[in-house]
């Protein structure tokens, strides 16, 4: 048997990263993988286009009704889902108290323990990626994730928050063996972007494994609560997520310890992009606008 592939989808909050990394499972077991998603996001949204349901019970939620995470069973918190697919959420505490890293922590350390992790040739970490703080950074700390995908796309903070993800990748490189698989961008048809992706891929040493384009169908399908995989085969989405599966299976080993950049050189890529203005020229226009408007004595 093939070895476990320990795969983590990061990215901004808002980019798309669950519904990127579903539909590409989703793809992923059409090339006869099994599969256990770990949903790391306080949401709980890792796994509803999976299981065709609003949201699953957390391991969080779960433990507190029971009275604690020893009392759980793993059937209480293990859902199957479209084409045997696992799914398990960790959940996080109520908005404004605690840290919510502590439930991936304690549902890692459960689903551990209790055999998830058997006849499985993928696990999938979903996890919220503005802050790789010590919870959410869980899957790269302790070695759980070999393998990250960020999810991203031309938009600046996105871009900041690849870097930012890949600083913590860096810092968990050496200790373990974690390791970035590279970017994923999710279209948000802004300048550029396919140019730009592949520039902040090659800054960070890694490479761009697909351009995902922008399509209604995958809202059409979410309102539905499915995947495009499930919602519409034959669409030329749903062969997008299929290629974008096949890369990450091929990928396999391939993943690079990242060279994340400054904040002042991701500036200058953005600049020598037409993104971002300079000073000077952000100046120059104010001047020249003003100079257009001024009223001749």
């Amino acid at each position: 048997m093939a070895a476990l592939r320990q795969i983590a989808f990061y990215g901004k909050g808002g980019i798309g990263k669950s519904t990127t990394s579903q539909n590409t499972l989703a793809a992923l077991v059409e090339l006869g993988q099994k599969i256990l998603i770990v949903g790391c996001d306080p949401k709980a949204d890792s796994t509803r286009l999976i299981l065709n349901a609003k949201a699953q019970d957390t391991v969080l939620h779960l433990a507190a009704e029971m009275g604690s995470v020893e009392d759980l069973e793993l059937e209480d918190v293990l859902k199957v889902g479209f084409k045997d697919i696992k799914c398990v959420e960790s959940g996080g505490p109520e908005p404004g108290v605690g840290c919510a890293g502590r439930g991936v922590i304690t549902a890692i350390n459960f689903l551990e323990e209790n055999g998830a992790y058997e006849n499985v040739d993928y696990v999938s970490y979903d996890v919220l990626g503005d802050v790789v703080c010590g919870g959410f950074a869980m899957p790269i700390r302790e070695n759980k994730a070999q393998e990250i995908y960020i999810v991203m796309s031309g938009e600046m903070m996105a871009l900041y928050a690849a870097n930012n993800i890949s600083k913590g990748i860096l810092k968990y490189a050496n200790s373990g063996g974690v390791r970035l698989g590279g970017l994923i961008c999710n279209e948000r048809q802004t300048d550029r972007e396919l140019e730009l992706a592949e520039a902040m891929a090659a800054k960070l040493g890694s490479k761009l494994i697909h351009f995902v384009p922008r399509d209604n169908i995958v809202q059409h399908a979410e309102l539905r609560r499915q995947t495009v995989i499930q919602y519409a085969p034959d669409s030329q989405q749903a062969d997008e997520y299929r290629q974008l599966a096949r890369k990450i299976h091929a990928n396999s080993g391939q993943g690079v310890v990242p060279t994340p950049i400054t904040m002042e050189e991701l500036e200058q890529m953005l600049m020598d992009f037409g993104i971002m203005q300079s000073e000077e020229d952000r100046l120059a226009a104010i001047a020249k606008s003003e100079a257009r408007v001024a009223v001749p004595a």
